[in-house]
């Protein structure tokens, strides 16, 4: 059975936020996309002791650099679609006021007929968590907890009720609601956030890493969800940035998903061998316009299907 295959949208600077994502959102849907993606990045800090991913002296690439908000993305591409699920890649869960952000989620799952799937993580720029967290980043799995206490509550039956650090929601009619329990998915490595997973929520979203380890750490977390008696399913989909050439790479990073679409696709087909059913491909970093990016994901595409992926 073929893999289901989602397209990151363009909320990079290069391209134009109201004009691009919908067309890019529309094509994608024609061409079979399953579903759409946004990730977030809410600055680009000019000067830093803080690394790329928290790592000493590594530099910010420039493809960060005025990323649009992601669900105002997702809104736009809800209203130029009528299937393809919409996703978080992630949302950083503790930039976000718990209560606020489970309310637009659940509007925008109403407006867009049942498509949201919420994809959160912690984040790890000290930066932007000095500019628009709510809480330390010494907090950040607390938050988290607590942001999905407030999702399951809000998104529940009225009356809401809630007391927590950061949230107290006396008795109160809350609405919209989703129109179907809304997927939760998290991004989780350490042995906290997989316990996390395993106890709370209904997918695994993990950065490609190469087919070897993602075997290996899909089996493991598969397995503590078995020693802790989860009786419902676990669902993983794996987010795939990548490194798009238009001639054949020689020396490349397979885990990256660095080629031509030849080289992107058998990248795809080691990925999906270990079971992992669900993939987004982020290819908007190395295109030069949504023209380009709409034909290369429509190029993907069309090779991943002729190749029974």
């Amino acid at each position: 059975m073929p893999v289901s295959l989602g397209l990151g949208l363009p909320q990079m600077k290069r391209y134009d936020l109201g004009r691009d994502v919908a067309d890019v959102a529309r094509a994608a849907e024609e061409t079979g996309y399953d579903s759409l993606w946004v990730f977030e990045r809410v600055l680009f800090p000019e000067n830093t002791a803080q690394g790329l991913y928290g790592v000493p002296g590594m530099p910010w690439p420039d493809r960060y650099r005025g990323i649009a908000d992601p669900l105002i993305t997702l809104t736009l591409a809800a209203a130029a679609t009528d299937r393809a699920l919409l996703g978080t890649s992630v949302l950083v869960a503790p930039l976000h006021i718990p209560f606020q952000l489970a309310r637009s989620l659940a509007s925008l799952d109403a407006a867009s007929g049942g498509r949201v799937v919420a994809g959160f993580g912690t984040g790890w720029s000290l930066d932007e968590y000095a500019a628009a967290a709510v809480a330390p980043f010494e907090k950040r799995g607390a938050v988290l907890d607590e942001l999905l206490d407030v999702c399951a509550a809000v998104w529940g039956p009225d009356p809401v009720a809630y007391e927590g650090e950061l949230t107290t929601i006396t008795p109160s009619e809350v609405g919209p609601k989703p129109v179907r329990p809304i997927p939760v998915y998290l991004a989780a490595g350490g042995p906290r956030a997989i316990r996390r997973l395993v106890e709370r929520a209904d997918g695994w979203m993990p950065v490609a890493m190469g087919a070897r380890q993602l075997a290996e750490q899909w089996q493991r977390i598969q397995d503590l969800a078995a020693e802790h008696g989860r009786d419902r399913p676990l669902r993983a989909r794996v987010r795939a940035n990548v490194i798009y050439s238009a001639k054949p790479v020689e020396d490349r990073d397979r885990a990256a998903f660095h080629g031509n679409v030849a080289q992107i696709v058998d990248d795809l087909a080691a990925h999906a061998a270990t079971g992992v059913p669900e993939f987004l491909l982020d290819l908007q970093a190395t295109t030069r316009d949504a023209a380009e990016l709409t034909d290369l994901a429509a190029e993907v595409y069309g090779t991943a299907r002729a190749a029974g992926i």
